[in-house]
């Protein structure tokens, strides 16, 4: 997360049913299908290897804050996690 920061992602965004994320800056709303990834870094629990997560930026498609939304994956995953990693899959090839 430090790297994005230092990129200029210091926004956050949060997953939301239906494969949407929200935008904590405007509090936007958005299909994750129609944000761009810019960067996505994949990574294991220190202690625990199965906490898996995506650590994704992204741009708000509404207010334009460069943001960061950290999403779990694999079998621990929720379910709106899950679906905001489907929805992005298309669009990014890690």
């Amino acid at each position: 997360m430090g790297q994005l920061e230092s990129a200029g992602y210091t926004g956050q965004m949060a997953a939301r049913p239906g494969g949407r994320l929200m935008c904590f800056t405007c509090h936007t709303v958005s299909d994750a299908s129609q944000l761009e990834v810019e960067a996505l870094r994949r990574t294991e629990g220190a202690s625990d290897p199965d906490d898996m997560l995506a650590v994704v930026a992204l741009a708000c498609p509404r207010c334009g804050a460069r943001a960061a939304v950290v999403l779990g994956y694999g079998p621990e995953s929720g379910e709106d996690d899950a679906e905001v990693l489907l929805a992005l899959a298309p669009r990014h090839r890690a």
